[in-house]
């Protein structure tokens, strides 16, 4: 049970998080629309988090939990590799910020050279390099936070991303009454939640009896292998973000449309956030400690079941992005100044995205197996396959089909990667394959959630004049959403793709 325990407070967390991100990006949406300001916000805001990808839960934490977990098994002075670990990182990242400052124009131009030549350009420098140094201190909370996980802890690690959407929520109160101005209130309230993130894990980790203090940074025999393993993981990071790139690049020639993506991807990064991003949290940890031991029936027991539980609520939510796109984006984020026309364009991307839902969670559930065993050059040489797919559909159809190509190529790109992922992971044995109660789930719940996609189209084409409706419109999706869970429920019992009895059985099993 307990990594399922791990699971649910992870993903509860999460979904909390989401929750007050999408009522941060509700809020967003009506005060700034898809602006130029809006659009400038959204990109600076990306330049941390593309570096965070590197630093925070990407490459460096990817090695450094399956270390850390293992010396925490072997009593092997964890706390001193992680102290040794924190101050390494420390000092890279204040070298990071300072060439940032100096190198802001640069890398906005590198991230959407459209921006050129108009006030999107100017005011997404500025953005930046307020924003950025979020990067600091949200890296080294993702490195706490791995310490917190590998011992079992996840509520603070899983509870702190709240913070960020407070900051957000309270900055747009305070500019909208304050009368400052909401683009640089919203650039500044970034750092701030960064602090509040680092200090609320340091307390925790500090009750936990992790004191995880800074020093004069050494590089010593572990931290050199924690930096052999984690380059090609982080090089494979670089691969993922130049997909980024590619599509802010594609969308910055087109105006409005990095604000449309940037909807579009709050609503997929839901069941992204939630499935996806929790069970790799607590999968990696778990199969590093059950490889320390020799475990692979376990191994392969954790894997399976979490494979389960992922598909169990992905593919539904797959189903009902790619349904009910423009009945989720208009109720949500349709009033002030996000137009009819934003609507459209957002919901066309948010379909896009909701096809590859499935390889982006799974993704999630597959690197561990790599990770565990501290092979992370596998998945940097399946990231540039991906790189070049995203890049020959989202270059290649830009000319044809606007925007999103941008969104084309990504979840083409995703497909690809979990393509590689699923082949190569063979090699591992039984601790990676899908078990004859995985296969025959899986496509149980399919049908079940192709079933709930007719119903679910059939009673959105029913209550559409009341979508429309001023003061009605949520109750309308709420609808929708009640008979989209109870039809997804009744057809998942008839087919046999879950029951009561078996989702115990499943919480049992993941031990």
């Amino acid at each position: 049970m307990t990594m399922m325990r791990g699971f649910f407070t992870v993903g509860f967390w999460t979904l909390v998080s989401r929750v007050m991100g999408f009522l941060r990006d509700v809020l967003i949406a009506g005060a700034l629309g898809a602006s130029p300001v809006a659009e400038a916000f959204f990109l600076a805001f990306s330049l941390p988090n593309l570096f965070r990808r590197f630093f925070a839960e990407g490459a460096f934490n990817i090695a450094f939990v399956p270390m850390f977990s293992k010396k925490l098994a072997a009593g092997d002075d964890p706390l001193t590799f992680a102290r040794d670990a924190l101050s390494m990182l420390a000092v890279v990242l204040i070298l990071l910020n300072a060439l940032a400052m100096l190198a802001m124009p640069y890398l906005v131009w590198a991230m959407a050279s459209g921006f050129v030549g108009d006030e999107r350009f100017d005011l997404t420098v500025v953005f930046g390099r307020i924003a950025f140094p979020y990067i600091l201190f949200i890296s080294l909370a993702a490195l706490i936070s791995g310490v917190l996980n590998s011992a079992g802890r996840f509520v603070a690690a899983a509870a702190a991303p709240v913070l960020l959407n407070i900051c957000f929520i309270l900055a747009l109160f305070a500019a909208q009454r304050l009368g400052w101005d909401i683009g640089l209130t919203l650039a500044w309230s970034v750092p701030v939640a960064g602090i509040a993130q680092l200090a609320v894990l340091w307390i925790a980790a500090l009750r936990a009896g992790f004191k995880v203090l800074p020093r004069w940074p050494k590089m010593t025999p572990e931290l050199r292998r924690l930096a052999i393993i984690a380059a090609p993981a982080a090089l494979a990071g670089g691969v993922v973000q130049v997909n980024l790139l590619v599509g802010r690049q594609i969308a910055s020639y087109f105006e409005g449309a990095n604000a449309w993506l940037y909807y579009a991807d709050r609503l997929y990064q839901l069941p992204l956030g939630v499935v996806g991003v929790a069970i790799g949290i607590v999968l990696l940890p778990d199969l590093s400690r059950r490889l320390r031991i020799g475990d692979e029936a376990g191994g392969q027991a954790a894997f399976n079941r979490a494979a389960e539980l992922a598909l169990l609520l992905t593919i539904p939510c797959t189903v009902a992005l790619i349904v009910i796109p423009s009945a989720l984006v208009s109720v949500l984020f349709e009033r002030g100044a996000f137009l009819a026309s934003d609507t459209q364009a957002t919901a066309l991307a948010t379909a896009i995205y909701g096809l590859g839902l499935p390889a982006f969670v799974l993704q999630k559930l597959y690197q561990p197996v790599y990770f565990a065993r501290e092979d992370t050059r596998s998945p940097f040489n399946f990231a540039l396959v991906a790189l070049a797919v995203n890049a020959l559909v989202a270059i290649g159809l830009s000319r044809y089909i606007g925007f999103t190509a941008s969104a084309y190529g990504a979840t083409c790109a995703g497909w690809a990667m979990l393509g590689c992922l699923w082949w190569r992971a063979r090699r591992f044995g039984p601790a990676a394959r899908w078990d004859a109660q995985l296969r025959n789930r899986s496509l149980r719940i399919l049908l079940a959630s192709l079933g709930m996609g007719v119903i679910v189209w059939i009673t959105a084409r029913a209550v559409e004049p009341v979508l429309q409706m001023e003061g009605l419109r949520l109750l309308g999706l709420i609808v929708i959403l009640l008979v989209a869970g109870g039809s997804y429920i009744m057809a998942g019992r008839l087919l046999g793709a879950f029951s009561l009895a078996e989702l115990r059985q499943l919480m049992r099993q993941a031990d």
